[in-house]
């Protein structure tokens, strides 16, 4: 038995996985069936691609889940993290060295500027507006870094509370969500090239789900140099962790001071396993680029994801931390899309520029 429920947890994981997949299968043929369409708005149907729509089912499911007293029995096989991360690694399958190469000084760079920037005008508003510190180290790793693993990674690191992880994942979600929208718009409106629209994504929208939702929406393009950024701010979960838990330590806030293993229990191992898969397919042992298995693979991968993602949406957390985070995070949310942009174009449109 767990939590109460007396079904078995095999059980349990079946069907949520069924469910999480009679959902992403829907998701494909509404993705195909408006793909022509032009909606309200002059919205192009395009723009509603497979993440839009996995989102949206698994929300739909997850209220009508809650009418029914039934979100906890499906739980155990709502898996947004496996999906997610097998996504992303088998998105690597596609990428040759040479367009990674290429945008890795960028995306460092980037990705330096926007952590640092972003993570210090957070902490800096949230300390204005009286947020507590533990509150202000998650909310302020999260808009910085990745959003929800971030948050996680922080909260661990400052032994935060759990109602103030809950808190920040659920803001995060419910701006990432119209934020996978907006962004392809804005971009198309703006007639930013790929590279300059996949860093944009990539350094802006808070969860690597949605990065790569917008980037899909957007361009083949995008979504690969929106994946690199990503992954290469990613890949900093590790020092801001590491960070934390030793400026905390300094505070007597964790009961042990932060080592190397701590560092890689928090490092992200997905993307040496992004890395490693790109660098099987430069030297031309797999193929997973356009129309090949693989490529099916890691779209059926994301849209697991993102249905999964709308069905683990926990709609009560805002709630109960009052509005204060709400204002901070919404502020950051502009300092880091207008930043973001900015710097974007500084090096991917003309210090470090990629070949179309």
């Amino acid at each position: 038995m767990e939590n109460g429920n007396r079904s078995p947890l095999v059980l349990r994981v079946a069907i949520g996985l069924i469910l999480t997949l009679v959902l992403a299968i829907l998701a494909w043929w509404l993705s195909k069936a408006v793909y022509a369409l032009e909606l309200p708005f002059r919205i192009p149907g395009k723009a509603l691609e497979y993440p839009i729509w996995a989102v949206l089912l698994g929300v739909a499911a997850n209220l009508l889940l809650r009418l029914l007293s039934g979100n906890e029995f499906v739980r155990p096989g709502v898996r947004t993290e496996f999906f997610l991360k097998v996504g992303l690694v088998l998105m690597g399958a596609g990428i040759n060295l040479q367009l990674l190469v290429t945008a890795a000084g960028g995306a460092i760079l980037q990705a330096l500027i926007l952590v640092t920037a972003v993570f210090f005008f957070t902490y800096w508003l949230s300390g204005r507006l009286g947020l507590e510190d533990k509150l202000r180290a998650v909310m302020s790793t999260a808009l910085s870094v990745c959003g929800v693993s971030a948050a996680i990674a922080a909260a661990g690191s400052v032994q935060a509370k759990k109602e103030q992880v809950a808190y920040v994942v659920a803001l995060v979600i419910l701006v990432a969500l119209p934020m996978m929208v907006i962004a392809p718009l804005l971009s198309e409106a703006l007639r930013l090239p790929d590279a300059i629209a996949g860093a944009w994504f990539g350094g802006n929208i808070d969860t690597t789900a949605a990065v790569v939702g917008a980037a899909t929406i957007y361009s083949e393009g995008a979504q690969k140099v929106a994946t690199i950024v990503k992954s290469t701010q990613n890949a900093l979960i590790g020092v801001i962790a590491f960070l934390l838990a030793l400026y905390a330590a300094g505070r007597a806030e964790v009961g042990k001071r932060p080592s190397p293993r701590l560092i890689w229990e928090r490092f992200p191992k997905f993307v040496l396993g992004f890395i490693l898969a790109s660098i099987l397919y430069t030297l031309g042992w797999i193929d997973g680029g356009k129309g090949t298995a693989i490529e099916a693979l890691k779209n059926w991968a994301f849209t697991l994801a993102f249905v999964s993602m709308g069905l683990e949406f926990a709609f009560g957390e805002l709630k109960s931390m009052g509005w204060k985070p709400v204002v901070v995070f919404l502020i950051a949310t502009l300092f880091n899309t207008l930043l973001a942009l900015g710097v974007a174009w500084a090096i991917f449109g003309y210090l470090l520029p990629i070949a179309p």
